[in-house]
């Protein structure tokens, strides 16, 4: 029996995570961390942005009418709590959620009682 995709790309993107830029915050931390994140309204909304396509820092200075230093604040945040990851497309730094951003919005579409 084969297993779920969603899930493999799940537990490589931990594993890559683990490797790459360790996961060493305690549970308590992290989920701290993230609620913090996600209190913001605009960054909730950058992750909407994010489900669509992959977007740059042009593109939230414009869809959020902030300055560049404003939408780097927001995209470090949301890359530190693992919501979101940066590329390099075609040497342009780019953004794109990351399997715990996906699951999130997933969860809050799925959460009709939710405010978003």
């Amino acid at each position: 029996m084969s297993e779920d995709p969603l899930e493999n790309s799940r537990k490589e993107w931990i594993e890559r995570i683990k490797k790459e830029k360790g996961i060493v915050r305690n549970p308590t931390e992290d989920h701290d961390i993230g609620l913090k994140t996600l209190q913001n309204p605009v960054r909730r909304k950058i992750l909407y942005i994010l489900a669509g396509s992959n977007v740059t820092i042009e593109d939230i200075q414009n869809s959020f009418k902030v300055n560049r230093m404003q939408a780097r604040f927001h995209l470090d945040m949301l890359e530190n709590a693992l919501y979101i990851e940066k590329t390099m497309i075609d040497n342009i730094e780019q953004y794109q959620l990351s399997p715990r951003g996906e699951a999130y919005l997933e969860n809050v579409k799925q959460n009709p009682g939710s405010k978003e």
